[in-house]
């Protein structure tokens, strides 16, 4: 006779991947002047288009890019999301927001965190500045920069959010 047993429901296996990643010639370059202190991209010849990080070809052209463009550390939220469910291994403690962010300059939008704000108050066309870890700890990685922080700078119309060189709004 066999004894009766509960249906087994789940199991926890960890599972630990390692990536080894080799930057090509554009995002090498993009690295080394992020160790730097400086955000660049890359201008398509055909659109015009400005990408960071730079890819070495227009997403949307698919022809090479190799004019680099040294971009500001200032920044337009163009989307963001409050994340309020850990995520195992994260340091980070939720909620906490992650934001498309379109660098003064860019076009096209970048992924990074934002902190030093009201979680709540945070909305598209918001004005953001990178804050950086101290220059010793800086890196060849985009996490030299800590966060980027809301701004006293006007807002950016949401239908001009990767079309103007903000550096210049007057709003």
């Amino acid at each position: 006779m066999s004894e009766r047993q509960d249906p087994v429901t789940g199991i926890e296996a960890p599972i630990y991947l390692k990536y080894n990643f080799t930057a090509g010639a554009a995002p090498a370059r993009f690295l080394s002047q992020i160790r730097k202190g400086v955000l660049t991209g890359q201008r398509c010849p055909r659109c015009e288009q400005v990408y960071i990080p730079p890819r070495g070809s227009c997403a949307a052209c698919g022809v090479a890019t190799e004019e680099e463009v040294v971009l500001s550390d200032k920044a337009t939220v163009e989307s963001f999301t409050i994340v309020s469910i850990p995520i195992p291994g994260n340091p980070i403690q939720p909620p906490y927001i992650v934001a498309n962010l379109v660098a003064d300059g860019a076009n096209i939008s970048f992924i990074h965190l934002m902190s030093e704000c009201v979680n709540e108050e945070v909305h598209i066309g918001q004005r953001v500045q990178a804050v950086w870890k101290p220059e010793e700890e800086w890196d060849y990685a985009m996490d030299n920069i800590r966060y980027f922080k809301p701004i006293d700078e006007p807002d950016v119309p949401v239908e001009s959010i990767g079309t103007l060189p903000v550096s210049g709004w007057e709003g």
